[in-house]
């Protein structure tokens, strides 16, 4: 039987943080995004949270949930004109919401770097169970990365909860819209990968041929 729940009646499962600051950026994800962020996001929550039940990781679910629920926000509209990376908008997005509402900074950063580093492989993992479980969460839902490592019966109770229609082709395309305003943005994270197929004319950046064609003589 599956112990996710998207209620707080305490019996005991992952389930969402009952607290005023899980509800006001559950709130703020629905009013600013579509169907599609929103459940990836709640989705990456319940995966990081069940992915670290199982690795055994202590970790606060109220900002598992916060780093969960904005680390899609730069992906929207209204920041394609920034020029930075949009996991860096989606951060500063969460910096604000927390800041604003008088959480302590270590919490802040923890919040902030779990949401930055989400699309950097090899590094979260090292890092605060909060750090390492969004990106986790991310790679679960997103690339299926540890898929047998839940329970089926965990697996399909968030999917119940928060189904992933059409999934694959709606996120590569939301990614795509994402950055392609901003592809210098992608050099060294896997978002290059979406441009490089999705976005004619690409060129991604090549680190050999910007150290050998720098300023420098020898």
């Amino acid at each position: 039987m599956s112990t996710v729940t998207d209620g707080t009646d305490g019996t005991g499962g992952v389930r969402v943080p009952d607290s005023a600051l899980a509800r006001e950026a559950t709130e703020l994800v629905r009013d600013t995004t579509g169907d599609l962020i929103y459940h990836h996001s709640r989705r990456v929550y319940f995966f990081g949270a069940l992915q670290g039940r199982e690795r055994g990781l202590g970790f606060d679910p109220e900002l598992l949930y916060v780093g969960a629920m904005f680390h899609d926000l730069g992906l929207d509209e209204r920041f394609r004109g920034s020029g930075r990376r949009f996991e860096v908008d989606s951060a500063e997005e969460a910096r604000g919401f927390l800041t604003a509402r008088g959480v302590p900074q270590d919490a802040v950063r923890r919040v902030w770097t779990a949401i930055a580093l989400h699309t950097t492989p090899g590094i979260p993992q090292f890092m605060e169970p909060e750090v390492a479980l969004v990106t986790a969460g991310v790679e679960y839902d997103v690339l299926g990365i540890g898929y047998d490592d839940l329970p089926a019966a965990d697996r399909e109770a968030v999917v119940a909860l928060h189904p992933r229609p059409d999934f694959k082709r709606r996120i590569l395309a939301a990614f795509t819209d994402g950055v392609r305003p901003r592809p210098r943005t992608t050099f060294g994270n896997v978002k290059a990968d979406v441009l490089e197929h999705f976005v004619p004319g690409f060129e991604r950046g090549d680190f050999v041929r910007v150290v050998q064609e720098s300023p420098w003589p020898e």
